[in-house]
């Protein structure tokens, strides 16, 4: 159901956001986008009120004092605009921006603006857009993942450390290769064993703890943790050769 449009239509709000690792980035600062903000409802003619602002806050989650302040605001019928720098301040997940807008703001005649993006959503081509920008997003960030895992994958083939060296293995600097832990892996050349001897991951896990045998941390085993090691059979290859 589409909601009439408030009696705030042109009262507009901003939303400011940095994450812990952006807040040092140029160009990505509170005060650069709470400027261009306000730059952007001057220009346009809208009666900013305020600029709220998460400071240190990850875009994943929406659970963020000033998104809830806003999105408060949008649901009691107190704003008619929302205007941030990108789209990604609001969120990080496609699923959560195109909820925000479907149900939120376009249901109740609320009006979103990306500075960057010169994105309108009052229009078909701005929703059209806003969709496309958010798929590309997650895209990138997907991408950006499978670059990482790529790399760490590469790291543990050269057995050169990762952040968390896996069971059979110490690190040895940062640059150097890893060093192999023999105790440690003899436990993987066993759950190998058991595992083509047809045990499952759950089965491997019961014997391990039963055998009071401790996981690379200390602690015990589950089916996951059996899984984990069993995957990496291609790279454990080399060390149980030479082992």
């Amino acid at each position: 159901m589409t909601h009439p449009k408030n009696d705030s239509s042109a009262l507009a709000v901003g939303y400011v956001r940095v994450s812990t690792d952006e807040q040092a980035r140029e160009g990505v600062s509170l005060n650069a986008q709470a400027a261009r903000v306000r730059a952007y409802a001057e220009a346009k003619g809208l009666e900013l009120v305020e600029v709220l602002t998460d400071e240190g806050r990850s875009g994943k989650s929406l659970d963020r004092p000033a998104l809830q302040d806003l999105l408060g605001r949008c649901k009691r019928g107190a704003v008619g605009h929302v205007i941030v720098w990108r789209l990604d301040r609001l969120t990080r997940r496609t699923r959560h921006l195109l909820a925000l807008v479907e149900d939120l703001f376009l249901a109740r005649g609320i009006e979103l603006h990306s500075v960057s993006e010169s994105l309108d959503t009052s229009t078909p081509h701005g929703r059209f857009v806003l969709t496309l920008f958010g798929g590309l997003a997650q895209m990138e960030r997907e991408l950006v993942g499978d670059r990482t895992r790529a790399a760490l994958d590469h790291k543990r083939q050269q057995h050169q450390p990762t952040s968390h060296p896996p069971l059979g293995f110490r690190a040895n600097g940062s640059r150097q290769r890893m060093v192999p832990v023999p105790e440690e892996l003899a436990v993987v050349r066993s759950i190998l064993r058991r595992y083509r001897a047809g045990d499952s991951y759950a089965g491997i896990a019961r014997k391990l703890n039963a055998e009071g045998v401790p996981t690379k941390l200390g602690g015990r085993w589950h089916a996951s943790t059996v899984r984990g090691v069993v995957q990496r059979r291609p790279f454990y290859q080399e060390a149980l050769a030479s082992a």
